[in-house]
Order: C-alpha cells, then sequence, then structure tokens
C-alpha cells in the first residue's frame, strides 16, 4: 500500500482518506493547500495513507464476516506496520514522540480517524474528525457482531467502563469532532452528537462542534475546518 509525505517537521498527522479514497486524494482535493503555511513553517507533517474501504465497509456485496475481516487486516496494517514506518521516518529526522500521531480524515476518513484513535489512544495522540460516521450500523445494518461493533466508535465509548485504562487516555488526549448542519450531513450530525453525549457521560473532554445550516458535507468546508481545527493542536 502506498503513502505520501507532507512537510518536513512538527506534529505528525495521519490522514485517512475518504470512503473508498486514496493516499493522493487529500491533496487533490485541495485539503493539503488548505494547511499548506502549517507545513512550511515546521509546524505539522501530514502522512497520507491509502484505504481498503472497497474490501471492507463499502463491500456490501459481500458477506458482513469477510468484510469485517478485511477491517481487521487494513487495522493490522495500520498499526503494526504504517505507524512503525511512521515512527521510523520521524527516528531518521531525530523527531521521535511516542504517540504524538494525530489521526484525522473527512467522512469516511474521520470515521476511520476516531476509531483508530479510540481503539489505541496509546498509540495517538488525539484525533480531528469531520463529517463522520461514528456507528458501523450504517454499513452493516441491524449488526450484532462484537467483532464490527470493535469498530464501531459509538459502540466502543457505550461498552467501556469508566474503569478502563483507556478512558484516562481519552481524558489526557485531543479529541475534535465537528459535523455541519447543512446538505448530506445526515446521519453524520446526528452521530456527532450522540458522541458528544458519551464523551460527557465520561467527563473526556472533547470537543465536538456543530456549524451551520448552510455546512454541507463537501470539501468546500474541509477545507475550512481543518486549519481552524489545526490551529488549536500545533
Amino acid at each position: 500500500m502506498e503513502f505520501k509525505v507532507f512537510g518536513h517537521a512538527g506534529k505528525p498527522v495521519l490522514v485517512f482518506p475518504s470512503q473508498n479514497g486514496r493516499f493522493f486524494d487529500f491533496e487533490n482535493n485541495g485539503m493539503v493547500a488548505s494547511c499548506q503555511s502549517f507545513i512550511d513553517q515546521g509546524k505539522v507533517q501530514l502522512f497520507c495513507c491509502d484505504s481498503l474501504d472497497e474490501q471492507s465497509w463499502s463491500a456490501t456485496h459481500l458477506d458482513e464476516q469477510t468484510r469485517i475481516q478485511a477491517q481487521d487486516l487494513y487495522a493490522r496494517y495500520i498499526c503494526q506496520e504504517l505507524v512503525p514506518r511512521i515512527l521510523n521516518l520521524r527516528v531518521q529526522q531525530q523527531r521521535l514522540h511516542f504517540a504524538q500521531i494525530l489521526t484525522t480524515g473527512c467522512s469516511m476518513g474521520a470515521t476511520h480517524a476516531v476509531n483508530f484513535f479510540l481503539r489505541q489512544p496509546d498509540l495517538f495522540a488525539g484525533c480531528i474528525g469531520l463529517s463522520g460516521a461514528y456507528d458501523a450500523r450504517l454499513f452493516f445494518p441491524n449488526t450484532s457482531n462484537p467483532q464490527v461493533l470493535q469498530h464501531s466508535p459509538v459502540d466502543i465509548l457505550s461498552s467501556m467502563r469508566d474503569s478502563h485504562p483507556f478512558i484516562k487516555l481519552y481524558r489526557d488526549r485531543d479529541i475534535i469532532l465537528c459535523s455541519g448542519r447543512g446538505a448530506w450531513e445526515h446521519p453524520m450530525v446526528e452521530d456527532a452528537m450522540r458522541m458528544k453525549e458519551l464523551f460527557a457521560q465520561k467527563n473526556i473532554p472533547a470537543w465536538v462542534d456543530f456549524w451551520g445550516e448552510d455546512v454541507s458535507h463537501d470539501w468546500e468546508w474541509w477545507r475550512k475546518q481543518f486549519p481552524y481545527f489545526l490551529s488549536f493542536l500545533v
């Protein structure tokens, strides 16, 4: 699988593409240009990865178990291959900071970004999720498969006891979720509201922000949101 790096220093950010996307989509849709000043000043370094959605979340023609096994393989790739590769590059640049990688993405990319962060807050420093869907049932309707629900942010949080060691890690991390209230933002805005409730119930200081009714599920708005939220973290 391929990935592309933008920047020479700064906070490392792992960028997941939108649904069925490729490692070059973030750049091609103007997202890299939207935060170019952060990149040029050495404040942020982007690592844009590939997706495997066409074999998992989007592969509705396949049976559920085959699809979720593909997602598990993708998770293994990200956490056991790509993240160590990123850290190795940072070592070569003498800028290694364990658990300092932020995750981000738009739409399905945000779903991945939040999912991976919640699954391994010991590995990731936080997340910026823009217009993500956070309930796996959108892609696996009526599922009760625990393997699927382990990739469903609303279920990860709702099933986690307050004594779980990840709760403390969440409280020490940077968590930002944003959704517009305009066109094509259903059910993303409802999922973000549910995540906000769950964070509050568990006393996790996440920033869940809702933009106006003119804010649609589109790159035009994500190009504005990403540098805005990034400015608070770098």
